[in-house]
């Protein structure tokens, strides 16, 4: 397993998060029996009162430092995940469009977000159904992806 600086607890899991420095760069769903972490830092203290804003507000605007990690296609990709509106999931086909790629590579980069919730990859769904997540077609992710897309829901 991971070594992480924190386990923080979630609604549907717990939360493994990892810093360099104060920066947050890496946030993992892991299964709701993982031990919490037992002392916590400064920075893992700002990040379960984020979390726990977003818990209660969907809407909440994550003001702690992060910085996703990976190539310069996938934070292509990821920049515009954060584009992708509160309670308006998009399709994996509309997003590849948008950006003159192939749905596939979205998906996949998608799958390797470092910092799900922060980057909202679980906003993008499959033209016929919830689609993948974290590189899952089924079980737990899906759940998790279930859950915040429920939680993120607007009423019309």
């Amino acid at each position: 397993m991971l070594a992480y600086d924190a386990i923080l607890p979630a609604p549907m899991c717990r939360l493994g998060a990892c810093f360099t420095g104060e920066v947050l760069t890496r946030l993992d769903f892991l299964p709701i029996e993982t031990p919490l972490s037992d002392r916590p830092d400064t920075r893992a203290h700002q990040l379960s009162r984020e979390l726990d804003a977003y818990w209660g507000n969907p809407a909440h605007a994550f003001a702690l430092p992060y910085t996703p990690l990976g190539t310069p296609f996938q934070l292509r990709v990821w920049h515009a995940l954060m584009a992708i509106p509160l309670g308006r999931p998009t399709t994996y086909g509309a997003l590849a469009k948008q950006l003159g790629t192939a749905a596939r590579a979205v998906g996949q980069a998608c799958g390797s977000n470092p910092l799900p919730i922060l980057i909202p990859c679980h906003r993008v769904v499959a033209a016929s159904g919830l689609g993948g997540f974290m590189h899952a077609s089924g079980g737990a992710p899906l759940d998790v992806k279930t859950w915040l897309l429920a939680h993120e829901r607007r009423p019309d």
